[in-house]
């Protein structure tokens, strides 16, 4: 967003950073085996192409220096003030400004307000009776704890999702048993990842258009998943989600030998209710001797383990919770107070909204990156982030130049967008799932189309949609 705005000439930028450096996610999430599910020649901005992946989905030592270090070369450090949780924004339409208030008491005024928080940022604990009266170490996967030795201890996992099937495998050789708790099974599916050879990155250096047909290449790939799943195109989404299913199907078969525990790592949703995951080594970590695999559902944390809804206590020395993020909360405690007092939680209390996934009416110079529906089941998210900053940063310049110092989207814009987004996706694949994309009466999470389709809609603004405020 940073890079978008100082492309049109906006100089006058202050980043708020809640730790004390950049690379969210990638600063947050250490814990063993942790990578990323899309190639890294997709998975890197369009403006910084790297020739130094190590590997096809890099991990997330790689992926954070990147980020760092093109933040460093783009000269965008200077203007993060590292430090800075976020508690409140406040709209005075007399002055049209905007004042940021931090946890520490201090206030910043702007004219211009972005929330770029994004949807993986707040850990989720379940809120379950005894959740802090267990004995030994716990902790969620996105604040891994270094300092327990894991070495021969008996280990109880809650979650089997995106995170624990890459760090229960980075850790299954270390622990002396491990019991994961599973509410719902995932459909993993064999990960291409290969590592590069030192030749790929010299001949990757050697001719840099190499970079861009690679990226390209890997873009149409992941554009037919989210063609399967949008739901536009019959003919798409059969064969490819059937693909899926069937290399699902194989890897279980072949790299789980117990039948029952192979019954019981089957989903009980269709293909694409929940985002597909990757992995060589899930299944091959579950059928391990000293790992058990239990379906009952966490009822109480007790001090000596967890209790399941069929009374069996299952005692630990060491609990992780893989329990994933708020991914529904789009303002990360932070209250957005604005025109004529309006609380943007409450406009948000029955399911998020805002239109292009970036403006609510009502909420002047305020600009949400990362917003609702405008996540992915398939592809990069980076093609999104680029065009909403893209996009942003146009109004940003309009806003700039005059002649009128403030801006919002009409709410008869927003309204029909909003229709046209559930009505969408009450054509796609997630309406099967009983409610997981859902945030109160809409889904409020997902795009219902690709990412091509919004990259274009997104290019340049329509000005009839805006209004002076």
């Amino acid at each position: 967003m940073a890079k978008a705005l100082r492309d049109v000439g906006v100089d006058d930028i202050t980043v708020l950073e809640r730790s004390t450096e950049v690379g969210g996610v990638w600063r947050d999430n250490t814990y063993p085996g942790a990578a990323c599910d899309v190639p890294s020649a997709l998975y890197s901005w369009s403006w910084a192409l790297n020739a130094r992946w190590p590997r096809t989905y890099s991990g997330q030592a790689d992926i954070l220096d990147y980020i760092q270090k093109t933040a460093a070369e783009q000269g965008l450090l200077d203007l993060v003030h590292t430090g800075q949780e976020v508690t409140a924004a406040r709209y005075d339409a007399e002055d049209r400004t905007w004042t940021v208030t931090t946890a520490a008491g201090a206030t910043f005024e702007a004219d211009v307000v972005i929330n770029a928080l994004g949807q993986l940022s707040n850990p989720v604990v379940p809120d379950l009776p005894g959740l802090d009266s267990f004995d030994g170490p716990a902790f969620h996967s996105a604040r891994w704890r270094h300092d327990v030795d894991l070495d021969g201890r008996r280990v109880l996992v809650v979650g089997t999702g995106a995170s624990a099937i890459q760090f229960v495998p980075g850790i299954v050789d270390r622990v002396g048993s491990m019991t994961v708790f599973q509410r719902h099974a995932p459909y993993v599916v064999s990960k291409p990842d290969v590592e590069y050879p030192a030749r790929h990155q010299r001949l990757m250096d050697r001719f840099p258009r190499l970079l861009g047909t690679e990226r390209r290449s890997v873009f149409r790939i992941t554009e037919l998943l989210n063609s399967a799943l949008e739901g536009e195109s019959v003919l798409t989404r059969k064969p490819v989600m059937k693909f899926l299913e069937n290399g699902w199907r194989l890897q279980l078969r072949q790299q789980i030998r117990d039948p029952e525990l192979r019954e019981r790592l089957k989903p009980d949703y269709p293909i694409g209710c929940k985002r597909i995951l990757f992995s060589n080594d899930w299944y091959p970590a579950l059928d391990r001797d000293h790992v058990d695999v239990v379906t009952h559902g966490v009822t109480a944390v007790e001090p000596a383990g967890v209790r399941t809804a069929d009374g069996t206590l299952h005692e630990g020395d060491v609990l992780i919770w893989g329990t994933g993020f708020s991914a529904t909360d789009f303002l990360g405690g932070i209250r957005v107070t604005g025109r004529d007092g309006v609380d943007l939680g409450s406009v948000w209390s029955d399911g998020a909204y805002a239109h292009l996934g970036i403006v609510v009416p009502g909420f002047p110079n305020f600009f949400v990156v990362y917003g609702p529906n405008s996540n992915l089941g398939g592809s990069s998210i980076i093609g999104m982030l680029e065009a909403q900053s893209g996009w942003i940063a146009q109004v940003v310049q309009r806003i700039a130049e005059g002649p009128f110092p403030a801006l919002e989207v009409r709410a008869d814009v927003a309204e029909a967008y909003d229709r046209e987004m559930q009505e969408r996706l009450g054509d796609s694949v997630w309406t099967q799932c009983d409610n997981w994309y859902t945030d109160g009466s809409r889904i409020s999470t997902n795009w219902p189309g690709k990412v091509a389709e919004y990259q274009s809609r997104l290019a340049s603004v329509d000005w009839s949609e805006l209004s002076p405020a």
